[in-house]
């Protein structure tokens, strides 16, 4: 068995990979890949890894944990997601993303430690991370939560290399949120490991949240009377329609902190994107890219 790990990061994912997984729960099984509720795993991971410290899990914990998470006697893969794995949100900036994130990630594996992992995550520009994660800060300043860090100088592949270096030998698939949208279905394909002759219900959702009815509607007209042959075929056509379909309010990341200006939030919009090409070649990292 493999349990593949979906990381987050806060403010992309919002359980939407996990929902719509479990949209297909029964298909999924059927191939042996488990997406049990996420209330069966979140805090008895947490709770166990604590108690835990870092140490192996014996095979008597291994197995009374196995068993309170899955159903299903046999799976070939558990499909885990939590985009608190790496830290809570007040604890997401200090100084660097998620700081400790590669030894949260060692300390769970070590729960299963005989079972291999793989991690899954999507990273998202800190330009407009950082005003979306300060919203969700409860009753702190924005001073407490920058808390001296430099927002210019945050940069998602030192978060990555930690986590590989912490986590050696674990494949690691990146992909960006402002994406995602393009490579939904590839996505949710990585994460669960389905075959290819197994078309998941709610893969078109996330589109259909930023892309108007209209669109959709002749997206499918138009796919329906021209079937794609490869992804990319399909990438373009998604591409064509949300040039023309994208709802206005969703595409509309307009954010004020203190002391950002409009020239600081493009330096660092630029400083992502070169980031993310960096990430793309580091060894151990497998990027979906549009």
């Amino acid at each position: 068995m493999r349990i593949a790990y979906h990381l987050g990061v806060h403010c992309t994912d919002d359980d939407r990979l996990v929902r719509t997984l479990a949209r297909n729960a029964q298909a999924l099984a059927a191939e042996g890949i488990e997406v049990p509720e996420p209330d069966r795993y979140r805090s008895l991971i947490r709770d166990t890894a604590v108690q835990l410290k870092g140490q192996t899990a014996g095979q008597d914990t291994q197995a009374i944990v196995l068993d309170q998470i899955m159903t299903a006697h046999v799976a070939n893969r558990l499909v885990l997601s939590w985009d608190n794995f790496l830290a809570f949100p007040v604890w997401a900036v200090k100084g660097r993303f998620y700081r400790n994130g590669g030894d949260r990630m060692f300390a769970i594996r070590n729960i299963f430690p005989e079972i291999e992992a793989e991690f899954f995550i999507g990273l998202r520009n800190p330009a407009t991370f950082l005003p979306d994660l300060f919203r969700r800060q409860r009753g702190r300043s924005y001073e407490e939560f920058i808390e001296g860090t430099n927002p210019e100088e945050l940069r998602w592949s030192e978060m990555i290399q930690h986590l590989l270096d912490r986590n050696p030998g674990v494949p690691l698939t990146v992909w960006a949120d402002e994406d995602t949208p393009l490579i939904w279905p590839e996505v949710l394909k990585a994460v669960s490991g389905h075959s290819d002759a197994l078309e998941l219900e709610g893969s078109d959702d996330l589109l259909a949240s930023i892309m108007t009815e209209d669109g959709m509607r002749r997206m499918a007209g138009y796919l329906q009377q021209h079937p794609v042959q490869s992804v990319m075929q399909r990438r373009r056509v998604v591409s064509a329609f949300l040039d023309k379909f994208a709802r206005p309010d969703q595409l509309d990341l307009t954010f004020t902190l203190p002391g950002w200006t409009e020239d600081m939030v493009l330096r660092m919009t630029e400083t992502y994107e070169r980031d993310m090409a960096y990430i793309a070649t580091m060894p151990g990292v497998t990027y979906i890219a549009p």
